[in-house]
């Protein structure tokens, strides 16, 4: 049959992987179709390659930029005479007549000869398909047109006669033509089209196994290792929708994606399989019948002295039953082997399943008791335990379930933990428990599912005895209801240990701890935030002798400092809390937020010190905070302009994050990504990163305001003006709700004062630009002004914009924000020569041009060499800067010399004079601009360098 656009009945294509070539094509044909250049582009590929989806891909971006799409699908069944070409044409106006289609005109005009006519296209008259093109010529003089034609292979010859002779025609046309047929079909107008020079032919290749990775994560949310990827590839051959329907069956039958499990795998129902084992076992003698359950129960590899004890037979019975299944094909390996295991997951999981629930839940609980009683791990015991409800609440399983979650929250698995706990709390026995395991299940709970977290530390808060275990519950409730919003509840609780500190195991210290966390757990909920805000004092005369206290003054201090409330005395707070403490003495936590006062005082270099020395002090695996301090060090780095060190961070703080499904943690790092990405020219990057970020809209954390920010940076660099605007408008409201006011928290106004400068509005821009400045001024936040500076110039006269470039060139010196630095000087450069001083423009762009190589700020770089032209310049290469100007030679030297060692050690080790060694340090000194080697270990530290000299 044809159809309209979604009219048939075909399965889901596959997402959109590995095909960036595609879709920049596509890109790049549709931005230029309504500037009239026409478009022809045919996809071919076999069945399942992903030709639909990539086809309704260019027809969503040419709706999206305002392309009148008409869009057919041709099947096999219904050929008949020009076809496919009524139900692609139908929809555009005709002038046969106000409201008349090509319906109408093809009734009213159409030639006896071709109503009954066959398919021969020899039927069809050059007159007929002349008026069929005018009617096309005619709707693409009105707007842009998308013609696109879904497995046009199957469509009638006289329509793809129609095609053929459009296709010859469309110079000077504003219409993308686009085809989707299928490889080694018979169809020779469609071989014909292929052939023209016009033609853009793309073939889709298949996908290769990280792309097999990628989809697989698409589709479910799960990683998948390399084992997994190349088995799918080996079965699908790379195929999309192959890969597609595999992934998917295994995912609906819960099985992991795995390279053994998908090898294992039989194309036979799974129900059925299932139940052909069954029925097999039962066969068989009951020693064997309970030998295998005992296996199915403990698990692939157990020890044949344990599964034999649990199926309660003796160890020959055993051997023999594991020889039986074996020759049945349940079991591979046997006491020969030593180990054993089933030959499929479904094998075991039938076994379990023939098991009564409650049959099944006891010989859980006998096999937990077994394991405990030979020295097993906890959490292998705990395993069992959790699948039997009953042996879980004995006091043995109790101690063994808490040890486990313990555990689990050491390696950072809360989940894991609430799960091992929930197993020791009966269904409405929660009064009856042990307040400190309340308090443990609690404390696992606060971030998976805050209600039953407030539930149990409320129940065994007033029954425990234990100031300790007080101290914890009550942290950890208040930490929760200011994360649901429910800052009243919990300041009554806060209220209630100020009047009794005795209460708690440090007294007034224990008070001034808890009242640092709400101030930050209220940070989640805008709502919250700001009641909260109006209740407590902001007092930052506190001295800081203790951890507590410097707690409480850093959770102010970044308040205040966001706010633009007494900035000065902020910055003295964080230098206070950072100079006298280190990781040791303090919580992580609060040093970052320390740090991040100097940050939003525009100190990002006093920041970065700080985080280094915490990021150099946390487990990669284990501590939580690590993505956070990550993300917040790149920050800094990329107002410092250190633009690989900014991109190596944020890639390491979202190593695991699925960035379809990013919260709100995760929307710090990735904006800080996407400006680093675009600070470097990465467009492509960007768009990608920015393409799978889910919509923040429905989200009030303040951490997506900034991906507000940088993604309406993005779609003003993308020439998208006014959406950018709404973007950073939003992003400026948000801001404003949330009370960070402060120009240096986030850049948000200086692109929107630029998406101003796009859409023509000078006023606003310069309004945005005196505003920042004026805030600025007040609080000696340097970046700010002279990032505010820059901005204004872009507004003003050509002598009023030297000047005022000449002030921010003033106000950034000695604050190391080289990018930023780079830019206005760039700027000012182009003002004087706008001004008629070439030889003044030339020195200050080319200081501009160098500076922004030596970053690798590409774009900056690239205005500066145009710049730098226009005035008659003829620049050469610039000179090399950074660590990823260093040869190979220059870096090991480099490396060897920063550990210390002497240069006739280094001379010895590599081979060479002592002389080299001298020659290669001295270029590593001025590509780094250092003075020796005394600054020559902090460079080194900075940034790891692979044996190319280039950071990896």
């Amino acid at each position: 049959m044809i159809a309209a656009s979604g009219g048939h009945d075909s399965p889901e294509p596959p997402p959109l992987v590995e095909r960036e070539r595609e879709l920049a094509l596509f890109g790049e044909l549709v931005r230029r179709t309504p500037a009239g250049r026409s478009g022809l582009v045919v996809l071919e590929g076999p069945v399942g390659i992903g030709k639909t989806a990539l086809l309704r891909a260019l027809v969503a971006e040419a709706r999206g930029l305002g392309l009148r799409v008409v869009h057919a699908e041709a099947a096999d069944g219904h050929r008949m005479p020009l076809g496919t070409a009524h139900a692609l044409l139908s929809g555009l106006p005709d002038s046969a007549g106000p409201g008349q289609s090509v319906a109408y005109g093809l009734a009213d005009r159409r030639p006896p000869t071709l109503l009954c006519c066959d398919n021969d296209v020899r039927d069809v008259s050059f007159g007929v398909l002349t008026r069929l093109h005018d009617v096309i010529r005619r709707a693409a003089a009105r707007t842009p047109l998308l013609i696109a034609v879904d497995d046009a292979h199957e469509a009638d010859p006289a329509s793809l006669r129609l095609l053929a002779h459009t296709a010859r025609r469309l110079t000077g046309l504003p219409v993308l033509l686009a085809l989707v047929g299928r490889s080694g079909s018979d169809a020779p107008a469609l071989a014909e089209i292929t052939t023209l020079a016009s033609c853009r032919v793309l073939r889709p290749r298949p996908l290769t196994g990280a792309g097999i990775g990628l989809l697989a994560r698409r589709l479910t949310g799960a990683e998948t290792d390399a084992a997994f990827q190349q088995a799918c590839l080996a079965a699908t051959h790379g195929n999309p929708l192959l890969a597609t329907r595999l992934i998917r069956t295994l995912n609906a039958e819960d099985l992991p994606l795995t390279g053994a499990e998908l090898s294992a795998v039989s194309e036979q129902d799974m129900q059925a399989f299932g139940a052909r084992v069954v029925r097999l076992l039962h066969r068989q003698a009951p020693a064997t019948v309970s030998a295998a359950r005992a296996m199915a129960v403990l698990g692939d590899g157990a020890a044949h002295e344990l599964c034999a004890r649990l199926a309660l037979v003796d160890a020959a019975s055993f051997d023999r039953s594991l020889l039986v299944l074996g020759s049945l094909g349940l079991v591979n390996g046997g006491h020969a082997a030593g180990t054993w295991a089933f030959t499929h997951a479904l094998v075991r999981r039938a076994v379990l399943d023939d098991l009564p629930d409650d049959e099944r839940a006891a010989a859980h609980g006998r096999a937990a008791r077994l394991l405990h009683d030979i020295g097993a791990g906890a959490a292998d015991v705990a395993d069992h335990l959790c699948r039997s409800p009953a042996t879980a609440t004995q006091p043995w399983a109790t101690t063994v379930l808490r040890e486990a979650a313990r555990e689990a929250m050491l390696h950072a698995s809360p989940g894991t933990a609430v799960m091992f706990l929930r197993s020791c709390v009966p269904d409405g026995a929660a009064e009856d428990c042990d307040p400190g395991l309340l308090i443990e299940l609690g404390t696992a709970e606060a971030r998976l599912d805050p209600e039953a977290s407030v539930r149990h530390l409320t129940a065994a808060l007033d029954r425990t005895a234990s100031a300790d275990l007080r101290f914890e519950a009550v942290s950890t409730l208040a930490d929760a209801l200011a994360r649901q919003g429910r800052t009243d509840r919990a300041f009554d609780l806060l209220d209630r240990y100020r009047s009794d500190p005795a209460l708690l195991p440090l007294g007034t210290q224990s008070v001034q701890l808890l009242e640092a966390q709400l101030l930050m757990a209220a940070t989640v909920d805008r709502a919250a935030y700001r009641r909260l805000l109006d209740t407590v004092p902001l007092d930052l005369a506190l001295p800081g002798d203790t951890a507590p206290e410097r707690a409480l003054l850093a959770a102010r201090a970044v308040i205040s400092v966001a706010r633009m409330d007494r900035v000065a005395e902020s910055v003295a707070a964080a230098r206070r809390i950072t100079g006298r403490s280190g990781p040791t003495e303090n919580s992580p936590a609060f040093l970052t937020i320390a740090a991040s006062v100097l940050l939003y005082a525009d100190l990002p270099y006093e920041a970065q010190d700080v985080y280094r020395q915490l990021i150099d002090g946390t487990d990669p695996l284990l501590d939580q905070i690590r993505p956070n301090l990550l993300a917040l060090s790149a920050e800094a780095q990329e107002r410092l302009g250190a633009l690989d060190s900014a991109l190596r961070h944020t890639a390491e703080a979202l190593r695991g994050t699925t960035v379809a499904r990013a919260n709100a943690h995760d929307a710090l790092p990735l904006s800080v990504r996407l400006h680093t990405l675009l600070d470097r020219g990465q467009s492509a990057e960007a768009e990608e990163l920015c393409g799978r970020v889910p919509d923040p809209v429905r989200s009030e954390a303040w951490q997506w305001n900034e991906w507000l920010c940088a993604r309406g940076r993005l779609r003003l660099a993308q020439e998208d003006a006014e959406r950018a605007l709404a973007d950073l408008r939003e992003c400026g409201r948000r801001q404003e709700a949330w009370q960070r006011t402060n120009p240096a928290v986030s850049p948000w106004w200086y692109w929107a004062g630029r998406a101003h400068l796009a859409v023509g509005d000078q006023r606003g821009a310069r309004a945005l630009a005196e505003e920042a400045v004026a805030r600025a001024r007040s609080a000696r936040l340097r970046l700010a002004q002279g990032t505010g500076l820059e901005l204004w110039a872009a507004t003003a006269a050509p002598d009023e914009r030297v000047r005022l470039l000449e002030e921010a060139e003033d106000a950034l010196g000695g604050t190391r924000a080289a990018l930023l630095t780079a830019r206005v000087k760039v700027a000012r450069g182009r003002a004087l020569h706008e001004l008629g001083y070439r030889k003044a423009a030339r020195e200050v762009l080319r200081q501009g041009w160098e500076e922004a190589y030596a970053l690798g700020a590409r774009p900056l770089h690239e205005v500066a060499h145009r710049a730098l032209l226009a005035t008659g310049a003829r620049p050469r290469r610039p000179v090399s800067r950074g660590l990823a100007a260093l040869t190979r030679s220059e870096a090991q030297v480099a490396r060897l010399a920063a550990d210390g060692r002497s240069n006739a050690w280094i001379a010895e080790t590599l081979f060479v004079t002592q002389r080299t060694v001298e020659v290669h340090l001295t270029s590593v000194y001025r590509k780094l601009d250092l003075s020796g080697r005394r600054e020559l270990r902090d460079a080194m530290e900075s940034a790891d360098v692979d044996g190319g000299g280039r950071r990896t």
